[in-house]
């Protein structure tokens, strides 16, 4: 009888497998250059002599304190949740019970958790939209700015730089906004761990003047999945005020397996990060290069810079159009895992995200570059035989608030058909997973547009996620009282 669990088994298959990973950890599965031993060997708690990753006085302190110096922040913490307890805390630290925070509607989910949690009021700048790609752009400083004179009571700015799809906003900008008003800028930067490390890559949000930003280093760099960076800047927050939300957030047991690969990478890319990620560069410029070549398929390029609110791009998200294909982003990202054996990080509407990092092998980078090239080519056929162009992709479309998100969640609520929501007032999210951005959150009016929206994703078979009811069929939506 095999004695190995279900999912160890089918962890191990995949990994055995051909099976090429253009998603998370950025590690890709291989370890080059960490030297890293066998976790087992270093599983431990807070024994003499290891520190106390929430009172930090010894090896842990330094510890930090070298990751600071390596990213230019003031103080640095370690996150053994993800970048959601950041996230979480910053939040929380920021803005104090019932407060005001103004943020992007793009952020991730786990900033409307902080929201829901410490039971705040939101105002919203929204993305502009990249022209021919239906993708989020970037945020206008001055949408920041004229929301700061029209809300005087807002506490802080919240924003997502870059995106899931490595879309840079102008962080410079909407940080002296914030700062005109005497606010803290926070920075979800969990995709851009890596922009510290040469000169090829986007600045980094705390060279811009944000105060708090935190990261995914498992995204980007050579890390295990969990592990994450709070930094923060003196001036417009005490750190103490984050720091007594991140007891809250992180766990007691913090692991020590985890927080030793966190070094292990600032301690590597310290040494041999600009190096190794110049190396990168020419592999990564051969293969965008070699994209090029694509007649039908789109590959989001430089030429996006200066517009629909782009202030800069990181290229290593290969982010490909479908739009004026036969293929959605669904597809697309189908034919990729099932006839190529390469999968995808995200499917969106009519493109998809391929995330690369430094330790994508070159085999790996030319099975994507062949891949996409014989799929582009597959598609002159369907033009040619006087193919007309597939359903559009649903229209993106912003919400009118009608409640807190603490307080719809709270309210009596009741069941209704998805269907014949119309008009309600959302008790629950609605959203694709990746990037676990709400189509609709509670307190929200549900409106025909997001109903066509969510069907549409549904019709493409992405992944629609966030009510309760898994069939998609059922909605709580707020009670409403005669």
């Amino acid at each position: 009888m095999e004695k190995r669990g279900r999912l160890l088994r089918a962890l191990m298959e995949y990994g055995a497998s051909d099976y090429y990973p253009f998603h998370m950890p950025g590690h890709k599965r291989n370890e080059k250059g960490l030297d890293f031993p066998n976790p087992f060997s270093v599983d431990i708690t807070e024994i003499d002599g290891f520190d106390n990753l929430h009172h930090p006085e010894g090896i842990l302190k330094e510890s930090m304190e070298r990751a600071a110096a390596v990213y230019g922040a003031d103080r640095t913490r370690y996150l053994v949740n993800g970048s959601t307890c950041g996230l979480l805390s910053a939040i929380c630290g920021c803005v104090g019970a019932g407060g005001k925070l103004l943020m992007s509607r793009n952020c991730h989910k786990s900033v409307y958790h902080g929201v829901f949690l410490n039971h705040l009021k939101t105002e919203y700048v929204y993305p502009q939209i990249i022209p021919g790609f239906g993708l989020q752009g970037g945020l206008l400083a001055e949408d920041v700015r004229k929301m700061l004179i029209t809300v005087p009571d807002i506490r802080a700015v919240l924003v997502v730089s870059p995106t899931y799809d490595g879309i840079v906003s102008d962080i410079r900008g909407i940080a002296e906004a914030a700062h005109e008003h005497g606010i803290p800028l926070i920075v979800d930067e969990a995709h851009g761990a890596h922009f510290a490390f040469g000169n090829r890559w986007p600045v980094p949000a705390l060279e811009f003047g944000a105060d708090v930003v935190i990261q995914s280093l498992y995204k980007t760099l050579p890390s295990l999945t969990q592990t994450a960076l709070l930094h923060w800047r003196k001036g417009y927050v005490d750190f103490e005020d984050i720091d007594r939300y991140l007891h809250i957030f992180q766990s007691s047991s913090p692991s020590y397996v985890l927080m030793a690969g966190i070094e292990r990478c600032i301690e590597m890319m310290d040494e041999d990060g600009e190096a190794v990620m110049e190396a990168f560069w020419k592999r990564l410029y051969g293969l965008r290069d070699r994209l090029k070549g694509m007649k039908h398929l789109r590959l989001l390029g430089e030429e996006a810079k200066g517009s629909a609110g782009v202030w800069d791009m990181d290229l290593s998200k290969v982010v490909v159009s479908t739009r004026g294909t036969a293929l959605d982003g669904g597809k697309l990202g189908g034919i990729l895992r099932d006839r190529y054996h390469l999968e995808m990080e995200m499917c969106g509407p009519d493109y998809v995200t391929a995330i690369t990092t430094a330790w994508d092998t070159d085999e790996g980078l030319d099975r994507l570059g062949a891949a996409l090239l014989e799929i582009d080519g597959g598609l002159a056929e369907d033009i040619a035989g006087g193919w007309k162009d597939r359903e559009p992709a649903p229209a993106m479309e912003y919400p009118v608030i009608e409640m807190g998100i603490r307080e719809a969640a709270d309210r009596e609520q009741e069941i209704v058909r998805l269907t014949e929501s119309c008009g309600r007032i959302s008790g629950e999210y609605l959203y694709l997973y990746p990037p676990g951005i709400p189509i609709l959150a509670p307190g929200e009016v549900i409106s025909a547009g997001m109903l066509e929206q969510a069907a549409g994703y549904i019709r493409m078979g992405l992944p629609v996620q966030g009510l309760r009811d898994e069939n998609l069929e059922w909605i709580r939506v707020v009670k409403k009282f005669d």
